[in-house]
């Protein structure tokens, strides 16, 4: 598999925020994000090829029980089964962060689902070229069902402007009951300024709404810094 790095840091995001936490990032993502903080991963993918057995010695260099396998979009990622498949031999409580379009059937401790909203879709990236095909795959909610029916899960929506709520509200219309608490709202923003600017008036819908705010504790610490 491509993969872009592997690092140790704290869970900057979600139910597990400061856990310390292993990541393996893949490389390569079926959707192209207009705000997307990792473009290493998606619109100009670059890594290194590993093998499972590779990643898996990279990861236990590390003083941690707590694995993330996040991206790009690790769902897609070939060899993704065996990896988690070996992270739960070893011991390792797993979290798969992924954008929901594709299934497969892993090793999963919390499935951190991301559904990308209309907010995502690049209009104004490189003249548009990949914003009808973002746009046909952002959201798959067979596909959410699946790992809602399967893992314990958390949806993070990433949130832009106000009226995106109303699409969050749709689309858990459209899915079985989901625990608002585990509904998790985070503001767009790859800066401490920007997200906290935003976050002020999200905090505020979250409130209204019952859902669960979602700070960006790794910006805060460190900024948009690739390994942190």
């Amino acid at each position: 598999m491509k993969v872009a790095e592997i690092f140790y840091s704290i869970q900057g995001e979600g139910l597990l925020t400061g856990v310390p936490s292993v990541f393996v990032r893949t490389s390569g993502c079926n959707l192209r994000c207009q705000w997307c903080d990792t473009d290493y991963t998606s619109w100009h993918p670059e890594g290194e090829d590993l093998s499972v057995d590779d990643v898996l010695e990279r990861v236990a260099a590390f003083p941690t029980r707590h694995a993330v396998v996040t991206g790009g979009e690790p769902m897609i990622a070939p060899g993704v089964e065996e990896l988690t498949v070996g992270l739960r031999e070893r011991g390792y409580h797993i979290t798969i962060e992924t954008a929901a379009t594709v299934f497969k059937p892993v090793e999963c401790d919390l499935a951190s689902l991301s559904p990308k909203l209309a907010n995502s879709t690049p209009v104004e990236r490189e003249g548009g070229r990949f914003a009808e095909r973002h746009e046909r795959l952002r959201l798959r909610p067979e596909v959410i069902r699946a790992f809602l029916e399967r893992y314990p899960s958390q949806l993070k929506f990433v949130i832009d402007r106000p009226h995106d709520l109303d699409e969050v509200r749709g689309l858990l219309a459209a899915l079985p009951n989901v625990d608002r608490q585990r509904v998790l709202l985070m503001p767009q923003g790859v800066t401490p300024e920007e997200v906290r600017a935003r976050g002020l008036w999200l905090v505020e819908e979250c409130k209204r709404h019952g859902f669960r705010y979602c700070p960006r504790l790794h910006i805060e610490l460190y900024g948009n810094r690739r390994g942190l």
